[in-house]
């Protein structure tokens, strides 16, 4: 026992004298990389100790010996981890299938409690085993200094692609990118790329306004077999949707769900609401709740948590969710889901790495491409659903059908035939390129740029709150 007090004694000393040392003082980029190495040094030496001290302590006690051993295994295996992060090995894939010389890295906002991160989380890991490789991830990373040290520490793990699943993420992975030319990064629904001229790092995205446009054909077809049955009235057909935040990725989304609904149930209206959070259970139920109390007879959500959809079932109201069914939860409400499938993007995006080929600045993934999905329909959904979507599924990649057409809806009783948006993003959003033409408004076009611009208010809907 003297000789561990000794190491307990020693261990302590060199926490007290290096940790302050290693956690406080203004840094530069290259002091805050060696800063990281010497923690991970620190973490190591620290859990041996830790290891040595319990298993010397059991030569007196193994009632110690035990509780210490998982102790400091948990203490060791925690910091190490920061509690987000884990590798990922794969099997090997079919030769026509594997890649070499690529390790993957992705950011999280989430977990796998979030249906919107629970979506990356699948396809990445679908992706990488499909194509033979070793990956890591971090969840729950928030939108600040968090995602570079995140993406920071994933590239001096190995990894030579990277990817983040957040809009807030994009100051940060690109600062990481600047550090780190070698390595390529990615990010969702990001606007900066095309004007950071980084060959490391890209934006990519998918035409998810056709999936809630399909989605909002199976909301209308629900509508109309409402009418049809006497429940509600055609001026009673009105629905809710549950936004997060009022800029263009959510606007382009309720604003193509509206109009896949308007497209078989003209007399649809929509009252729309937004929490100031993506994730936040107890906040989107209440607003799914003070919609259906406002007279809305179907919800639908962009927001990542169950809030919305447990909500509708316990009022029995049809529900249409986003990222994946809720079906299981809901089995009485639940309609559709649509998704942006990201299985497509990162077999490519990771291709590229082993290639040695660009990836593209702007990537937007379309029905055609697999990207843009919806779920198996519900058994709650109308008769003659599933014929539907599938014919507008058709004219959709054909080019017959565009969700924006700019004859399928006015802006102030009056249609849209000029529009200049914010593509090149900056502080004051100053508009600045014509996306009007053709007869449409050209959303996520990659001649633009992929993340969504859409941010017109167009009749019919009805904003009862904004939140930026």
């Amino acid at each position: 026992m003297k000789v561990s007090y000794t190491l307990f004694a020693l261990t302590h000393r060199f926490i007290c004298r290096s940790v302050p040392a290693l956690l406080h003082g203004s840094v530069t980029k290259k002091q805050r990389r060696k800063r990281r190495i010497m923690k991970k040094k620190v973490v190591s030496l620290l859990a041996a100790m830790a290891l040595a001290v319990t298993a010397l302590a059991g030569c007196g006690s193994n009632n110690a010996a035990t509780t210490g051993t998982d102790a400091a295994t948990v203490a060791a295996t925690t910091e190490a981890a920061g509690t987000t992060e884990a590798a990922g090995t794969t099997e090997a894939a079919t030769d026509s299938e594997a890649v070499t010389g690529v390790k993957a890295g992705f950011i999280f906002l989430h977990d796998e409690n979030s249906t919107y991160d629970l979506n990356f989380l699948n396809a990445a890991k679908a992706a990488c085993e499909k194509l033979g490789i070793e990956y890591m991830t971090k969840t729950n990373i928030p939108e600040g200094q968090e995602a570079y040290e995140a993406a920071c520490e994933l590239a001096d793990a190995g990894c030579n692609f990277i990817f983040a699943d957040s809009f807030g993420h994009e100051d940060y992975i690109i600062e990481a990118a600047k550090e780190y030319p070698d390595v390529q990064f990615s990010h969702a629904t990001g606007t900066k790329a095309h004007t950071e001229n980084l060959s490391n790092f890209h934006n990519a995205f998918a035409s998810i306004y056709d999936g809630r446009y399909l989605a909002g054909i199976v909301a209308g077809m629900k509508l109309n077999e409402m009418i049809a049955n006497g429940d509600i009235t055609e001026d009673q057909a009105k629905m809710g949707y549950v936004g997060a935040y009022t800029y263009a990725e959510v606007m382009s989304g309720y604003t193509s769900f509206f109009l896949g609904a308007r497209s078989v149930c003209p007399s649809v209206t929509m009252d729309v609401t937004f929490t100031g959070s993506w994730y936040d259970e107890t906040a989107e139920k209440e607003a799914a709740n003070k919609l259906i109390e406002g007279g809305c007879v179907l919800i639908s959500q962009h927001a990542d948590s169950m809030g919305a959809p447990t909500a509708c079932e316990t009022a029995g109201v049809p529900n249409v969710s986003y990222n994946g069914s809720t079906e299981a939860a809901c089995p009485n409400t639940f309609l559709v889901s649509s998704r942006v499938n990201w299985e497509p993007y990162f077999e490519y995006a990771i291709k590229c790495v082993a290639d040695g080929t660009p990836i593209d600045t702007d990537w937007c993934g379309t029905l055609e491409t697999g990207s843009v999905e919806l779920s198996d329909l519900g058994a709650a959904v109308a008769e003659g659903t599933a014929e539907a979507v599938e014919a507008a599924k058709a004219d959709l990649i054909a080019g017959k059908t565009h969700v924006y057409d700019i004859t399928t809806f006015t802006v102030d009783g009056k249609t849209l035939d000029s529009y200049e948006a914010d593509i090149d993003t900056d502080p004051d959003y100053t508009p600045d390129h014509e996306v009007v033409s053709d007869g449409y408004f050209h959303e996520s076009d990659v001649a633009f740029r992929s993340a969504p611009y859409f941010n017109v208010r167009i009749d019919g809907i009805n904003l009862l709150d904004e939140q930026y």
